[in-house]
C-alpha cells in the first residue's frame, strides 16, 4: 500500500493538485488499497491523469477478484464497518474525492473508480 500511496501522490503532484487535494486522494487510495488487501487478498490499481474539457484530474481504479460486496447500500452507509481500518469506510472515502463509482458482483469482485479534480 505504501507504493500505491506514493504513486497516487506523484500523480497528484504532477497535476499540481493543492496539498489538501493531494492528501484527500492519497487517503482515499490508502483506504481502497487496504480494503482490497483485507477483504479480497489483494487487487490491482491503475493511476491515470485525465483531461475533460481542459479540466485535469487524477483517476484511481482499484479492482479486486474477492468475494464482492453483498449490499453496496449498507457498505456505503456512514459508520458502516466490517473491520478496523482508518475508520473511513467507503462512505468516508466517497466524501474525500470529487467522483466515486463502485461496482461489485458476488463471487467476482469489486471495482472502485475515484477522481480528484484540480
Amino acid at each position: 500500500m505504501v507504493v500505491l500511496r506514493q504513486r497516487v501522490r506523484e500523480a497528484a503532484v504532477r497535476l499540481s493538485l493543492s496539498l489538501l487535494d493531494q492528501t484527500k486522494v492519497v487517503t482515499a487510495a490508502s483506504e481502497l488499497g487496504r480494503n482490497a488487501v483485507t477483504y479480497a487478498g489483494g487487487g490491482e490499481a491503475t493511476i491515470e491523469g485525465c483531461d475533460q474539457g481542459g479540466r485535469k484530474g487524477v483517476v484511481l481504479t482499484v479492482v479486486d477478484r474477492g468475494p464482492g460486496i453483498p449490499n453496496i447500500d449498507d457498505a456505503m452507509r456512514p459508520g458502516f464497518s466490517t473491520g478496523s481500518g482508518l475508520g473511513l469506510g467507503l462512505s468516508g472515502t466517497r466524501r474525500l474525492v470529487d467522483e466515486f463509482e463502485i461496482k461489485s458482483e458476488i463471487g467476482r469482485g469489486t471495482t472502485i473508480r475515484i477522481v480528484q479534480w484540480k
